[in-house]
């Protein structure tokens, strides 16, 4: 009887440990997710980050010259679409022509839109690898 508790308890031991070790969640190499919302920082020039700005601003129009130096300047037209006066804050992203990111990102400006005004807001790219650009525009804080 002492043999057959040992092995026993030798037996629910072991399986135990096997048990242990074994992990069901982990079954090897992943894609990457799809996300609900498509890459638009990849895509288009102009970005509105948040659910009030995009309610707020629109952008007719954006402008790029190529300076001398080859430095590429980019002024974007942002229009205020209310009849407030409202605060958002606008930065550029600066590309080279793969749309890989030149590490030159401008830091966020306070731009003032008064009531259904239209205001530029110009940035330029510190070197000469930038061919695009992604402006992003969210509401002050």
């Amino acid at each position: 009887m002492k043999k057959t508790f040992v092995s026993m308890l030798a037996a629910g031991g072991a399986l135990l440990l096997a048990a242990g070790c074994c992990s069901t969640h982990d079954k090897g190499p992943y894609l990457p997710q799809t996300p609900k919302t498509p890459a638009y920082e990849s895509k288009e020039p102009v970005v509105l980050l948040d659910p009030g700005v995009q309610y707020s601003v629109t952008c007719s129009g954006v402008q790029e010259t190529t300076l001398p130096d080859g430095r590429l300047e980019v002024v974007a037209h942002l229009r205020n679409r209310e009849n407030r006066r409202i605060e958002v804050q606008a930065n550029c992203v600066f590309k080279d022509q793969n749309g890989f990111t030149t590490s030159d990102e401008t830091p966020f400006v306070m731009l003032i839109l008064t009531e259904n005004a239209t205001e530029d807001v110009k940035f330029v790219s510190m070197n000469n690898l930038a061919r695009k650009y992604t402006i992003r525009v969210r509401q002050a804080r």
